[in-house]
């Protein structure tokens, strides 16, 4: 059984900073793309950071370039995403998902998200 497991999510004030983890059990983490999704109040899932198989280069959205950083670990099949200089925009649960495009489409599996606020 495949399982994806998020976790690092909180509160805190603009312009802090925040990490979260992605921990996958059950598959190879590196041969899959790997993604971090976020879905604010009333808005649909949007990818934030993407990486085709681990290591590789990740692609970020506009909205979190230059302020997040993606990174991965495979000997503990983890996936990071450093989130720096947050803004009230952020707000969101953050997913991470696997599978074989940086769509949500694409995603074959899914971890509980979790949620992170950003505010004053």
């Amino acid at each position: 059984e495949v399982q994806l497991q998020a976790s690092g999510g909180g509160l805190l004030q603009p312009g802090g900073s925040l990490r979260l983890s992605c921990t996958a059990e059950g598959l190879t983490f590196r041969d899959h793309h790997i993604a971090w999704f976020r879905q604010a109040p009333g808005k649909e899932q949007a990818l934030v950071a993407c990486m085709v198989g681990s290591p590789g280069t990740p692609y970020y959205d506009d909205a979190v370039r230059g302020r997040f950083t993606m990174e991965t670990d495979n000997v503990k099949n983890t996936a990071f995403l450093q989130m720096s200089k947050m803004k009230p925009e952020d707000t969101a649960v953050y997913s991470c998902a696997l599978g074989t495009s940086c769509r949500v489409w694409g995603m074959d599996y899914w971890g509980k998200g979790t949620q992170v606020t950003v505010s004053s």
